[in-house]
C-alpha cells in the first residue's frame, strides 16, 4: 500500500483529487451492471407501496393539503426519500464491503489513484444511483398523472445535490463503522426520523416550533420542498433558501469523509 498517499495531518489536510476519481466511478458502474435489476426493483417497489397504501388507501380519508390531493402531496416526498435511501444503502453497506471485505480500497490506492479519489468516486456513484432511481420513479409518477408541471425536468438536479449530501453523510458513518451492525443505528436514529419528519406525509408547519427548526436542519426536508414545488409547479416561498441549504450541506460535508477515511486506513 502506498502509505504516502494517505498520511495527513488534520491541520494540514489537502485533498488529493483529480479526474482519476472518474475511473473509480466507472469501475463501480461496471460492477453495477451485474446486479442492477435486483437493486432497481428493491428501491422502486418500496416507494410504490407507500404511495399505494398511504396515498390511495389513507388518502381517501384525508382532505386536500395545500391545494393538492393527499396522493399528489406525498408523491414528491416519496420521490425525494427514494434518493436518500438508494444513496445511503450504497455508501454504507456497499462502500463498507469494498473497504473492509473485498479490500478494493487497499488495492486501488496501490495504483496512481489516491484514497481521496476512491472516496470521491464512491460518493459520485452514490449520487448517480440517487439520480437513476429518482428519475425512474419520476417517470412512473408522470405516467400516473402525478406530475403537474414541466418544472419537474429540473428534479434530477435536486436529486444530484441530495445524492451528494447523503453519500457524504453515509461515507462519514462508514469511515467510523467497525462492523455491519453499526449501520442499523445510522438508518434507525438518523434516516428514519428524517423520513418521518421532513414533510413527506404532512406539512412541517403542523409540528411544534422546535420540531420545525429541527426539520429545517434536515437535508431531506429541503429536498422534499424542492421536489414538491417542481413537480406541482407551485414553488415554495423559501425555494432559494432550500436550494442554498442543500448546496451548503454539500460544501460543509465535502472534507470530513475524505479525512476520516484517511485516518481509518492509517490505523
Amino acid at each position: 500500500m502506498s502509505r504516502h498517499k494517505i498520511k495527513s495531518s488534520p491541520l494540514l489536510f489537502r485533498p488529493e483529487i483529480s479526474s482519476r476519481f472518474l475511473v473509480v466511478l466507472q469501475r463501480n458502474l461496471l460492477v453495477y451492471t451485474k446486479y442492477w435489476r435486483s437493486s432497481m426493483m428493491f428501491n422502486f417497489v418500496e416507494p410504490m407501496l407507500y404511495l399505494a397504501a398511504l396515498g390511495v388507501g389513507l388518502g381517501a380519508y384525508i382532505p386536500r393539503i395545500e391545494g393538492m390531493s393527499y396522493l399528489e402531496f406525498i408523491a414528491p416526498g416519496l420521490l425525494a426519500s427514494s434518493t436518500m435511501w438508494a444513496t445511503s444503502f450504497e455508501c454504507t453497506y456497499g462502500s463498507f464491503i469494498r473497504l473492509q471485505v473485498q479490500k478494493s480500497y487497499h488495492a486501488i490506492i496501490t495504483t496512481p489513484v489516491s484514497l481521496d479519489e476512491v472516496v470521491l468516486g464512491d460518493i459520485a456513484f452514490g449520487a448517480f444511483k440517487s439520480i437513476l432511481y429518482g428519475s425512474v420513479i419520476l417517470l412512473v409518477f408522470l405516467l400516473l398523472g402525478l406530475v403537474s408541471s414541466p418544472l419537474a425536468l429540473f428534479v434530477p438536479l435536486v436529486m444530484l445535490l441530495s445524492g451528494l449530501v447523503f453519500a457524504q453523510l453515509s461515507m462519514i458513518w462508514t469511515s467510523l463503522a467497525p462492523n455491519f451492525e453499526i449501520f442499523a443505528y445510522y438508518f434507525t436514529l438518523l434516516l428514519t426520523p428524517m423520513f418521518l419528519f421532513s414533510g413527506i406525509f404532512f406539512p412541517v408547519e403542523t409540528l411544534p416550533l422546535m420540531a420545525r427548526y429541527l426539520a429545517w436542519l434536515m437535508p431531506l426536508f429541503h429536498t422534499v420542498q424542492l421536489c414538491r414545488g417542481l413537480v406541482s409547479g407551485q414553488l415554495p416561498a423559501g425555494f432559494i433558501f432550500n436550494l442554498l441549504a442543500l448546496l451548503l450541506f454539500v460544501l460543509v460535508l465535502f472534507l470530513p469523509p475524505l479525512l476520516l477515511m484517511r485516518r481509518r486506513l492509517i490505523q
